[in-house]
């Protein structure tokens, strides 16, 4: 999700200092986005179906569970897609409009309204809905037949998902100021991996103990604003490490089996990142992308054709990376050189959403709430 001054919570803050906040993001008209340059095919690749529901404003994350897509939109329609067709497999409607989702393990699909309730379907109709204590912006985790959420202050906290009933809940201590943008909550293993501010935190899922912290970024700065680097999600995978951005600060590998940081970078940017064996990528506030060697963080290669685009987190599929833009253009490039290779249109409107894939079915999902379904030939 891209930055703007929404992205922002003040907890406790006086109207002084959040004009302070204002002011220092709200600053001159942003740039217009850079022109495309003609681009010959390295690849190819095809639509092999299209569907619509309602407008996606909400930072939504699209369920991939084996061969099925869960969505949602912005109303409170939530919706189980076969993936290799797009044929609906279910659709009910929540009764709210959304703040977060989906997540979802196949069976159970959670979702979290505007006004804090944590809704639960079970095959797509309403289990049961349990009200929150504060806002929600990141998609619930469904796993275990439990329902994690993380919350904008940083709690997490674990629901059973067949009755509702609260298991636990774990927070640190929290700064004055915190990021509303989606964060990093993913499983791994048996252990829940969540984002804590600029720390990443394995905890017990059945107890909400904490098991290890590692350190993605040290923000330095004169001012709230400037020291907030909460870790922003997507984070990306590969084998033991996980990877994750800290809000304009840092990007970062975590061994999560040891829980200690591989490797840190200094690196601006306000989206998540995609990684595969041999690199970690990742676009900066200005869209200028950059491929860190995912076993050392060292920089493989940079590209600039995309600035200003407000692309969103990169997904890596097979030897590509994988980003949609402002335009609704959907971008393939080399992971090895950043070179571009492949561009499809969607509808025209923003591209908000990271991409997501199930076997060779890559998902788009634009602003208009139009799923868009590309497959390699």
């Amino acid at each position: 999700m891209r930055f703007d001054v929404r992205g922002l919570l003040c907890r406790g803050a006086t109207v002084v200092s959040l004009g302070l906040v204002l002011a220092a993001c709200v600053g001159t008209p942003k740039p217009k986005p850079t022109l495309l340059e003609p681009l010959t095919p390295q690849v190819s690749g095809r639509q092999v179906w299209k569907h619509s529901f309602g407008d996606v404003k909400f930072p939504l994350a699209v369920a991939v569970n084996g061969g099925t897509f869960t969505v949602a939109d912005d109303d409170g329609t939530v919706m189980a897609l076969e993936a290799e067709t797009g044929r609906e497999q279910w659709r009910t409607r929540v009764g709210d409009k959304l703040s977060a989702g989906v997540g979802s393990d196949g069976r159970f699909a959670s979702v979290v309204t505007r006004d804090n309730e944590l809704v639960t379907l079970d095959a797509g109709k309403l289990l049961w809905r349990q009200q929150l204590p504060s806002r929600v912006v990141t998609a619930p985790l469904v796993a275990g037949e439990r329902v994690f959420v993380l919350a904008v202050d940083r709690t997490v906290s674990a629901f059973d998902a067949l009755d509702g009933r609260k298991l636990w809940s774990y927070q640190r201590p929290s700064d004055a100021l915190t990021l509303a943008s989606p964060g990093v909550l993913v499983p791994f293993k048996d252990t829940l991996v969540v984002g804590q501010g600029p720390k990443m935190a394995g905890l017990d899922p059945l107890r909400g103990t904490l098991r290890w912290e590692a350190t993605v970024a040290s923000p330095r700065g004169t001012n709230e604003v400037e020291r907030l680097a909460d870790l922003v999600g997507p984070s990306a995978r590969v084998g033991e490490v996980i990877c994750a951005r800290s809000f304009q600060s840092a990007v970062a590998c975590v061994n999560a089996e040891r829980g200690s940081t591989v490797w840190t970078r200094n690196a601006g940017g306000t989206a998540g990142v995609g990684a595969d064996a041999q690199v970690v990528v990742g676009a900066d506030a200005s869209d200028r992308i950059t491929a860190w060697r995912t076993t050392d963080g060292t920089v493989a290669w940079t590209g600039d054709k995309l600035l200003y685009r407000e692309l969103t987190a990169p997904l890596g599929v097979g030897k590509s990376f994988v980003m949609g833009d402002i335009e609704g253009m959907v971008h393939w490039f080399s992971g090895d050189s950043g070179t571009p290779v492949l561009r499809l249109p969607t509808d025209g409107t923003p591209i908000q959403v990271a991409p997501v894939a199930s076997g060779l079915t890559l998902l788009i999902v634009t602003r208009n709430g139009g799923l868009f379904a590309f497959r390699p030939e």
